[in-house]
């Protein structure tokens, strides 16, 4: 790892998770802990020495650690990157409105802008469970006491259940698109799509979120 040589935070920062690839790893260990297999399956593309790489510089500074069961997982102080990766994913939001050929998916990348679009606690919110079906894989969300949490894996008993490609599902989850504009691209929806705009925080892409810390 090369090294910035700058006394200030940002620099600092940027040489332990500046380099290609870095933070993607910190996206996948921010939805669970993963075994090396695990992020390979997460992160195409990646070679393997790289992925190996990463992940001992990562542990060398502290960022992340092993659990129990040794997989690799966000010590307390890695755990704290969720923050700006959140808002960076944040501030890319506008450029997901159309998918590349070329681009590949995974069902558990639904979780940063899941967290984003229904992130904090509305009491207002109804229960309700949302299955996604996309690119053969299934992950669920549901709405619980205000709280809205994401997981791989299928819901059970949805109220909803969505299926498609991903940046349709991507845009009727945001609320770019409409329940008709998003079936014209392919989705589709089980259920009652208006369900989400209960679910949504409104002003998702502003970063303000009710019941979350100021």
């Amino acid at each position: 790892m090369r090294s910035y040589d700058q006394y200030c935070s940002l620099a600092r920062a940027l040489d332990i998770v500046g380099d290609r690839w870095t933070l993607l790893v910190v996206r996948e260990l921010l939805v669970r802990p993963c075994r090396y297999a695990d992020l390979q399956a997460g992160l195409p593309g990646i070679a393997t020495n790289l992925l190996a790489e990463r992940l001992r510089l990562l542990e060398d500074a502290g960022v992340v650690g092993r659990d129990a069961q040794g997989r690799y997982e966000l010590t307390g102080w890695g755990q704290r990157l969720a923050v700006p990766v959140r808002e960076l994913a944040r501030w890319g939001a506008p450029l997901m409105q159309r998918m590349a050929e070329t681009d590949s998916f995974r069902g558990s990348w639904f979780a940063l802008p899941a967290e984003m679009m229904f992130g904090g606690t509305d009491p207002g919110r109804p229960d309700l469970a949302v299955e996604i079906r996309s690119d053969g894989e299934t992950v669920s969300m549901r709405a619980k006491g205000g709280v809205v949490s994401f997981r791989p894996g299928p819901a059970e008993r949805p109220d909803l259940v969505v299926s498609g490609p991903p940046d349709a599902i991507i845009g009727l989850l945001g609320g770019r698109l409409s329940a008709e504009a998003a079936a014209g691209l392919g989705v589709t929806i089980l259920g009652d799509a208006r369900s989400l705009d209960r679910l949504r925080q409104p002003d998702w892409l502003s970063g303000a979120v009710p019941g979350s810390a100021s």
